[in-house]
Protein backbone atom coordinates (compact mmCIF):
# COMPACT_ATOMS: atom_id res chain seq x y z
CA UNK A 1 0.00 0.00 0.00
CA UNK A 2 3.15 2.24 0.44
CA UNK A 3 4.31 1.46 -2.98
CA UNK A 4 0.95 2.38 -4.03
CA UNK A 5 0.86 5.78 -2.17
CA UNK A 6 4.15 6.61 -3.45
CA UNK A 7 2.78 6.25 -7.26
CA UNK A 8 -0.08 8.90 -6.54
CA UNK A 9 2.18 11.54 -4.44
CA UNK A 10 2.61 14.14 -6.46
CA UNK A 11 5.54 16.00 -4.15
CA UNK A 12 7.27 19.08 -5.41
CA UNK A 13 10.14 18.99 -7.70
CA UNK A 14 13.55 18.32 -6.16
CA UNK A 15 15.66 22.07 -7.03
CA UNK A 16 19.26 22.13 -8.39
CA UNK A 17 19.17 19.08 -10.41
CA UNK A 18 19.17 21.44 -13.62
CA UNK A 19 21.66 23.78 -13.44
CA UNK A 20 25.10 24.87 -14.41
CA UNK A 21 27.17 24.69 -10.81
CA UNK A 22 29.91 26.38 -8.79
CA UNK A 23 30.82 25.61 -5.14
CA UNK A 24 30.30 28.47 -3.91
CA UNK A 25 28.51 27.67 -0.27
CA UNK A 26 27.73 30.07 2.21
CA UNK A 27 25.71 30.40 4.91
CA UNK A 28 21.80 31.43 4.81
CA UNK A 29 19.16 31.65 7.70
CA UNK A 30 16.23 29.45 8.41
CA UNK A 31 12.67 30.36 8.07
CA UNK A 32 11.39 30.03 11.42
CA UNK A 33 10.54 26.63 13.17
CA UNK A 34 7.03 25.85 14.03
CA UNK A 35 5.77 23.81 16.91
CA UNK A 36 5.09 19.88 16.16
CA UNK A 37 1.76 20.84 17.34
CA UNK A 38 1.06 24.03 15.08
CA UNK A 39 -1.12 23.46 11.81
CA UNK A 40 0.83 23.85 8.69
CA UNK A 41 -1.82 23.14 6.26
CA UNK A 42 -5.42 23.02 5.57
CA UNK A 43 -7.61 21.03 2.85
CA UNK A 44 -11.41 21.29 2.91
CA UNK A 45 -12.38 21.39 6.88
CA UNK A 46 -9.66 18.95 8.02
CA UNK A 47 -5.67 20.12 8.84
CA UNK A 48 -2.14 18.53 9.37
CA UNK A 49 0.38 19.64 12.06
CA UNK A 50 4.03 19.76 11.76
CA UNK A 51 4.59 16.94 13.66
CA UNK A 52 2.29 14.93 11.37
CA UNK A 53 4.46 16.75 8.37
CA UNK A 54 7.95 15.70 9.39
CA UNK A 55 7.23 11.73 10.39
CA UNK A 56 7.16 12.04 6.62
CA UNK A 57 9.20 14.85 4.90
CA UNK A 58 12.01 13.35 7.83
CA UNK A 59 12.27 9.81 6.09
CA UNK A 60 13.58 11.38 2.91
CA UNK A 61 17.08 10.86 1.78
CA UNK A 62 19.84 14.06 1.39
CA UNK A 63 20.37 12.71 -2.10
CA UNK A 64 17.02 14.03 -3.14
CA UNK A 65 17.87 17.60 -2.68
CA UNK A 66 21.18 17.81 -4.42
CA UNK A 67 23.16 20.35 -3.13
CA UNK A 68 20.72 22.77 -1.64
CA UNK A 69 21.34 23.97 2.01
CA UNK A 70 19.55 22.26 4.86
CA UNK A 71 17.13 25.68 5.25
CA UNK A 72 15.83 25.10 1.98
CA UNK A 73 16.12 21.05 1.69
CA UNK A 74 14.03 21.10 4.94
CA UNK A 75 11.25 23.62 3.51
CA UNK A 76 11.30 21.57 0.28
CA UNK A 77 10.82 18.14 2.18
CA UNK A 78 8.30 19.13 4.26
CA UNK A 79 6.04 20.67 1.27
CA UNK A 80 6.82 17.38 -0.54
CA UNK A 81 5.23 15.91 2.44
CA UNK A 82 1.88 18.23 3.02
CA UNK A 83 1.23 17.94 -0.70
CA UNK A 84 1.48 14.08 -0.61
CA UNK A 85 -0.16 13.86 2.71
CA UNK A 86 -2.93 15.57 1.60
CA UNK A 87 -3.17 13.54 -2.34
CA UNK A 88 -2.94 10.03 -0.25
CA UNK A 89 -5.95 11.17 2.27
CA UNK A 90 -7.96 12.82 -0.96
CA UNK A 91 -7.27 9.89 -2.69
CA UNK A 92 -8.85 7.71 0.23
CA UNK A 93 -11.86 9.78 0.96
CA UNK A 94 -12.58 9.32 -2.94
CA UNK A 95 -12.52 5.37 -2.80
CA UNK A 96 -14.62 5.36 0.18
CA UNK A 97 -17.40 7.84 -1.21
CA UNK A 98 -17.12 5.53 -4.48
CA UNK A 99 -17.56 2.46 -1.91
CA UNK A 100 -14.51 0.71 -3.20
CA UNK A 101 -10.81 0.16 -2.68
CA UNK A 102 -7.65 2.56 -3.92
CA UNK A 103 -6.19 0.26 -6.02
CA UNK A 104 -8.76 -0.11 -8.62
CA UNK A 105 -10.07 3.40 -8.40
CA UNK A 106 -6.40 4.31 -9.57
CA UNK A 107 -6.40 1.74 -11.92
CA UNK A 108 -9.88 2.95 -13.50
CA UNK A 109 -8.73 7.33 -13.51
CA UNK A 110 -5.11 6.81 -13.96
CA UNK A 111 -3.68 3.31 -15.69
CA UNK A 112 -6.55 2.72 -17.83
CA UNK A 113 -6.55 6.54 -19.27
CA UNK A 114 -2.35 6.57 -20.23
CA UNK A 115 -1.95 5.71 -23.88
CA UNK A 116 0.61 3.89 -24.85
CA UNK A 117 3.30 5.62 -26.79
CA UNK A 118 3.74 4.64 -31.01
CA UNK A 119 5.98 3.95 -33.08
CA UNK A 120 5.85 7.68 -34.39
CA UNK A 121 5.78 9.31 -30.81
CA UNK A 122 9.37 7.44 -30.37
CA UNK A 123 10.66 8.47 -33.36
CA UNK A 124 9.20 12.07 -33.06
CA UNK A 125 10.91 12.25 -29.53
CA UNK A 126 14.13 10.81 -30.93
CA UNK A 127 14.19 13.42 -33.60
CA UNK A 128 13.68 16.31 -31.18
CA UNK A 129 16.48 14.81 -28.66
CA UNK A 130 19.56 14.39 -30.38
CA UNK A 131 21.49 15.72 -27.47
CA UNK A 132 19.88 12.98 -24.97
CA UNK A 133 20.91 9.97 -27.29
CA UNK A 134 24.45 10.59 -27.29
CA UNK A 135 24.40 10.00 -31.14
CA UNK A 136 22.52 6.01 -30.45
CA UNK A 137 20.78 4.97 -33.15
CA UNK A 138 17.02 4.43 -32.48
CA UNK A 139 16.98 1.17 -32.84
CA UNK A 140 19.60 1.06 -29.61
CA UNK A 141 17.54 3.67 -27.87
CA UNK A 142 13.75 2.61 -28.79
CA UNK A 143 12.91 0.86 -25.56
CA UNK A 144 13.82 3.42 -23.21
CA UNK A 145 12.61 6.02 -24.65
CA UNK A 146 9.11 4.41 -25.07
CA UNK A 147 9.14 3.52 -20.99
CA UNK A 148 9.87 7.40 -20.82
CA UNK A 149 6.84 8.81 -22.63
CA UNK A 150 5.11 6.30 -20.63
CA UNK A 151 6.10 7.10 -17.90
CA UNK A 152 5.76 10.98 -18.79
CA UNK A 153 2.03 10.07 -19.76
CA UNK A 154 1.13 8.25 -16.55
CA UNK A 155 2.57 11.22 -14.30
CA UNK A 156 0.45 13.74 -16.05
CA UNK A 157 -2.51 11.39 -15.84
CA UNK A 158 -1.62 11.03 -11.87
CA UNK A 159 -1.30 14.92 -11.87
CA UNK A 160 -4.45 15.80 -13.75
CA UNK A 161 -6.56 13.18 -11.48
CA UNK A 162 -5.36 14.72 -8.52
CA UNK A 163 -5.85 18.02 -9.45
CA UNK A 164 -9.29 17.18 -10.40
CA UNK A 165 -9.59 15.85 -6.45
CA UNK A 166 -7.87 19.30 -5.46
CA UNK A 167 -9.89 21.36 -7.06
CA UNK A 168 -12.90 19.97 -4.86
CA UNK A 169 -11.87 21.72 -2.06
CA UNK A 170 -9.48 24.96 -0.50
CA UNK A 171 -5.97 24.12 0.29
CA UNK A 172 -3.67 26.12 2.08
CA UNK A 173 -0.47 25.79 3.41
CA UNK A 174 0.99 28.32 6.58
CA UNK A 175 4.43 27.11 6.65
CA UNK A 176 7.41 29.82 6.28
CA UNK A 177 9.77 29.61 3.32
CA UNK A 178 13.19 30.40 4.17
CA UNK A 179 13.91 34.15 2.36
CA UNK A 180 16.48 36.13 1.53
CA UNK A 181 16.97 40.16 0.95
CA UNK A 182 18.00 41.05 -2.60
CA UNK A 183 18.91 44.13 -3.44
CA UNK A 184 17.88 44.69 -7.50
CA UNK A 185 21.19 47.36 -6.69
CA UNK A 186 20.38 49.51 -10.18
CA UNK A 187 20.98 46.73 -12.95
CA UNK A 188 18.25 45.74 -15.93
CA UNK A 189 14.68 45.49 -14.37
CA UNK A 190 11.02 44.68 -16.12
CA UNK A 191 7.88 45.84 -14.48
CA UNK A 192 6.58 48.05 -12.84
CA UNK A 193 7.87 49.19 -9.53
CA UNK A 194 5.84 48.20 -6.53
CA UNK A 195 4.53 45.00 -8.15
CA UNK A 196 3.71 42.32 -6.12
CA UNK A 197 6.09 39.53 -7.00
CA UNK A 198 9.74 40.79 -7.31
CA UNK A 199 12.19 38.08 -9.38
CA UNK A 200 15.68 38.05 -9.33
CA UNK A 201 17.33 36.09 -11.81
CA UNK A 202 21.31 35.18 -11.48
CA UNK A 203 22.43 34.15 -14.86
CA UNK A 204 25.28 32.70 -17.30
CA UNK A 205 25.00 33.55 -20.73
CA UNK A 206 27.02 30.22 -22.07
CA UNK A 207 24.97 27.99 -19.54
CA UNK A 208 22.84 25.37 -21.37
CA UNK A 209 20.54 25.57 -18.48
CA UNK A 210 20.37 29.20 -18.79
CA UNK A 211 19.40 28.83 -22.13
CA UNK A 212 16.89 26.06 -21.06
CA UNK A 213 15.13 28.69 -18.55
CA UNK A 214 14.90 31.66 -21.18
CA UNK A 215 11.47 30.38 -22.57
CA UNK A 216 10.23 29.47 -19.10
CA UNK A 217 11.01 33.35 -17.75
CA UNK A 218 9.65 34.26 -21.26
CA UNK A 219 6.09 32.75 -20.38
CA UNK A 220 6.19 33.75 -17.00
CA UNK A 221 6.33 37.23 -17.49
CA UNK A 222 3.40 36.65 -20.29
CA UNK A 223 1.25 35.50 -18.00
CA UNK A 224 1.83 37.43 -14.90
CA UNK A 225 2.44 40.69 -16.71
CA UNK A 226 2.35 43.70 -14.31
CA UNK A 227 2.53 41.64 -11.04
CA UNK A 228 6.01 40.84 -11.67
CA UNK A 229 9.13 42.82 -11.56
CA UNK A 230 11.72 41.35 -13.30
CA UNK A 231 15.95 41.96 -12.09
CA UNK A 232 18.82 40.01 -14.17
CA UNK A 233 22.13 39.97 -12.28
CA UNK A 234 25.30 38.69 -13.85
CA UNK A 235 26.75 35.17 -12.33
CA UNK A 236 29.37 33.84 -15.19
CA UNK A 237 30.92 30.33 -13.92
CA UNK A 238 34.54 29.74 -14.41
CA UNK A 239 34.43 27.12 -16.42
CA UNK A 240 32.33 28.82 -19.29
CA UNK A 241 35.11 30.98 -20.60
CA UNK A 242 32.92 33.19 -23.14
CA UNK A 243 30.07 34.21 -19.59
CA UNK A 244 32.27 36.62 -18.43
CA UNK A 245 32.80 38.77 -21.55
CA UNK A 246 28.89 38.48 -22.74
CA UNK A 247 27.87 39.58 -18.99
CA UNK A 248 30.21 43.02 -19.48
CA UNK A 249 29.13 42.96 -23.42
CA UNK A 250 25.31 43.04 -22.24
CA UNK A 251 26.06 45.65 -19.72
CA UNK A 252 27.60 47.46 -22.39
CA UNK A 253 24.80 47.19 -24.27
CA UNK A 254 22.48 48.39 -21.18
CA UNK A 255 24.71 51.46 -21.27
CA UNK A 256 23.06 52.33 -24.42
CA UNK A 257 19.74 51.30 -23.48
CA UNK A 258 19.48 47.93 -25.17
CA UNK A 259 20.17 45.29 -22.51
CA UNK A 260 16.88 43.15 -23.12
CA UNK A 261 17.43 43.03 -26.58
CA UNK A 262 20.99 41.80 -26.20
CA UNK A 263 20.16 39.72 -23.69
CA UNK A 264 17.61 37.96 -25.91
CA UNK A 265 20.00 37.78 -28.58
CA UNK A 266 22.65 36.03 -26.80
CA UNK A 267 20.41 33.26 -25.85
CA UNK A 268 18.86 33.02 -29.18
CA UNK A 269 22.47 31.32 -29.87
CA UNK A 270 25.31 30.43 -27.27
CA UNK A 271 27.17 29.39 -30.11
CA UNK A 272 28.04 32.85 -30.99
CA UNK A 273 29.74 34.49 -27.63
CA UNK A 274 33.25 35.29 -29.17
CA UNK A 275 34.62 38.90 -29.40
CA UNK A 276 33.30 38.96 -32.50
CA UNK A 277 29.84 37.65 -32.08
CA UNK A 278 29.87 39.83 -29.29
CA UNK A 279 30.38 43.22 -31.56
CA UNK A 280 28.34 41.95 -34.15
CA UNK A 281 25.47 41.21 -31.79
CA UNK A 282 25.81 45.05 -30.94
CA UNK A 283 25.74 45.93 -34.51
CA UNK A 284 22.83 44.41 -35.53
CA UNK A 285 20.51 46.24 -32.63
CA UNK A 286 22.32 49.75 -33.95
CA UNK A 287 24.34 50.28 -30.90
CA UNK A 288 26.98 52.64 -31.30
CA UNK A 289 30.00 51.03 -32.43
CA UNK A 290 32.79 52.89 -31.42
CA UNK A 291 31.23 53.63 -27.72
CA UNK A 292 30.30 49.60 -27.65
CA UNK A 293 33.46 48.88 -28.65
CA UNK A 294 35.51 51.20 -26.56
CA UNK A 295 33.28 49.91 -23.20
CA UNK A 296 34.07 46.25 -24.17
CA UNK A 297 37.81 46.36 -24.80
CA UNK A 298 37.85 48.69 -21.43
CA UNK A 299 36.18 46.13 -19.31
CA UNK A 300 34.17 48.81 -18.49
CA UNK A 301 31.71 46.99 -16.45
CA UNK A 302 33.91 43.91 -14.72
CA UNK A 303 33.84 45.39 -11.51
CA UNK A 304 29.62 45.74 -11.59
CA UNK A 305 29.71 41.47 -12.81
CA UNK A 306 31.88 40.59 -9.91
CA UNK A 307 29.91 42.62 -7.32
CA UNK A 308 26.62 40.69 -9.23
CA UNK A 309 28.57 37.26 -8.34
CA UNK A 310 29.56 38.14 -4.69
CA UNK A 311 26.05 38.95 -4.15
CA UNK A 312 24.90 35.48 -5.45
CA UNK A 313 27.29 34.14 -3.22
CA UNK A 314 25.90 35.56 0.34
CA UNK A 315 22.60 34.33 -1.20
CA UNK A 316 23.50 30.82 -1.25
CA UNK A 317 23.66 31.02 -5.31
CA UNK A 318 25.63 27.53 -5.94
CA UNK A 319 24.45 27.21 -9.92
CA UNK A 320 22.90 28.92 -12.89
CA UNK A 321 20.38 29.99 -13.22
CA UNK A 322 18.93 30.80 -9.89
CA UNK A 323 16.03 32.90 -9.17
CA UNK A 324 14.73 34.17 -6.29
CA UNK A 325 10.89 35.13 -5.95
CA UNK A 326 9.83 37.96 -3.33
CA UNK A 327 13.16 36.13 -1.64
CA UNK A 328 12.53 32.62 -1.98
CA UNK A 329 14.97 30.38 -3.98
CA UNK A 330 14.49 28.57 -6.82
CA UNK A 331 17.33 26.92 -8.16
CA UNK A 332 17.70 25.44 -12.22
CA UNK A 333 16.30 25.57 -15.31
CA UNK A 334 12.75 24.43 -13.73
CA UNK A 335 9.20 24.15 -15.52
CA UNK A 336 6.89 27.00 -15.59
CA UNK A 337 4.60 25.06 -12.72
CA UNK A 338 7.68 25.63 -10.12
CA UNK A 339 7.36 29.26 -10.63
CA UNK A 340 3.67 29.12 -11.08
CA UNK A 341 3.13 27.67 -7.71
CA UNK A 342 5.29 30.05 -5.48
CA UNK A 343 4.09 32.90 -7.46
CA UNK A 344 0.79 31.91 -6.86
CA UNK A 345 1.23 31.14 -3.20
CA UNK A 346 2.58 34.52 -2.99
CA UNK A 347 -0.06 36.40 -4.98
CA UNK A 348 -2.36 34.31 -2.19
CA UNK A 349 -0.61 36.10 0.66
CA UNK A 350 -1.25 39.32 -0.09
Amino acid sequence: MQQLYARVSAGVIVMGISACSTSAQPARQPARTPAPTEIVARYGDATLTLGEVDARALSQPTSNFGSMRLADALYEARRAAIDDIINIRLVEREAKAQGIEVAPLLEREITHKVVPPTELDVAAWYKANPQRVNGAAIEQVRDPIRNLLMQERSQEARRVYLDSLRAKLSISVSLDPPRVQIDAAGRPTRGPNGAPIEIVEFSDFQCPFCLSAFPTVQKVLQIYGDKIRFTYRHYPLQNHPNARPAAEASACAAEQGKFWEYHDRLFTDQSKLSQGDLRQHAAALGLNAINFNDCLESKRFARQVDEDVDAGNKVGVNGTPAFFINGRILSGAQPFDAFKRIIDEELAAQ
